[in-house]
């Protein structure tokens, strides 16, 4: 297993250091810590860095969010995700990876784990006493009753139609990725609202470009229900996720469980099924990560 360390947390270009290491089979299994002790102790026994000594207390490591643009190493990118000191290499950390040194004290998954969920309370209790906004595109949220902030929207639904992702309004306008999606300027400016149009569709999929296309009348509820049942491209990926799901005896109450868990971390039952979708397959993808790192151990 090969790393690629980069330290490029200092203006004077001549102090950075880039370090291709093979990781010992020891260390495979060991915290990462021992990787951010290598780099430190191999960058301080070079005499050109004598005026910048890195302490290894005040150091971490990071990593680049998968899928994230690379540019060379730069470290400034909001996209590194710092890297635990006593987190499994193998399981975080993957083969001929770029790992960035950064300046600042590393810390345990445990301190990691409770400020992600200080986090998430402080979120939840935002949400408790705000609401969102009803506008299409609209990501404002605001006190219940107002005052309401002006804001930037879609006159009309997204269309999530296989990768790509555009406001029906805007065409011209398309996206491949969520966050870019997202920042899609709206076509629309005005004053956020409470009030949801219950009539307007949230979203449109490849059903409803193809019955545009072909000027063919919507689907009966029936209709659509036998869709699902039957798998086919009318059926969202989540329901069609869930039937598969239940075909390997992971019980379709546990699947619910997990969607409806992803939504209140989001925006609640408005989210984007979408949105959910692509968060749904992180962590699905995390999970069967683990459980490759835990075969390569058992090896």
């Amino acid at each position: 297993m090969k790393v690629f360390l980069f330290y490029e947390d200092n203006e004077n270009s001549d102090l950075h250091k880039t370090l291709k290491i093979t990781l010992p089979k020891s260390w495979k299994t060991g915290p990462a810590s021992k990787v951010l002790g290598c780099f430190v102790e191999s960058y301080n026994d070079n005499e050109k860095h004598a005026s910048n000594p890195l302490d290894q207390e005040q150091m971490h490591l990071a990593i680049r969010e998968e899928g994230a643009e690379s540019s060379g190493g730069d470290e400034s990118s909001p996209s590194l995700i710092p890297i635990a000191s006593d987190a499994i290499t193998i399981e975080t950390i993957p083969d001929r990876a770029n790992v960035y040194i950064l300046h600042g004290p590393s810390k345990t998954m445990e301190e990691m784990a409770a400020e992600k969920q200080e986090a998430l309370e402080r979120e939840r209790a935002e949400k408790a006493n705000t609401v969102a906004c009803q506008h299409l595109g609209c990501k404002n949220r605001f006190l219940k009753g107002g005052p309401y902030p002006e804001c930037s929207y879609h006159k009309s639904p997204p269309v999530f139609h296989e990768t790509a992702k555009w406001w029906s309004c805007c065409p011209a306008k398309k996206a491949y990725d969520w966050e870019e999606f997202q920042a899609i300027p709206g076509c629309c400016s005005g004053v956020c609202t409470e009030v949801k149009e219950s009539e307007q569709k949230q979203f449109l999929g490849g059903c409803d470009l193809r019955e545009e296309a072909d000027g063919a009348q919507l689907k009966s509820i029936d209709d659509f229900n036998k869709a699902q049942e039957s798998g086919s491209d009318a059926a969202p990926v989540l329901e069609r996720l869930r039937n598969v799901l239940a075909d390997i005896d992971v019980e379709n109450e546990l699947y619910d469980q997990v969607v409806e868990g992803i939504k209140k971390e989001m925006e609640g039952d408005d989210t984007p099924l979408d949105a959910v979708a692509a968060k749904l397959g992180k962590k699905l993808k995390t999970s069967m990560k683990s459980i490759a790192a835990e075969q390569l151990r058992i090896k």
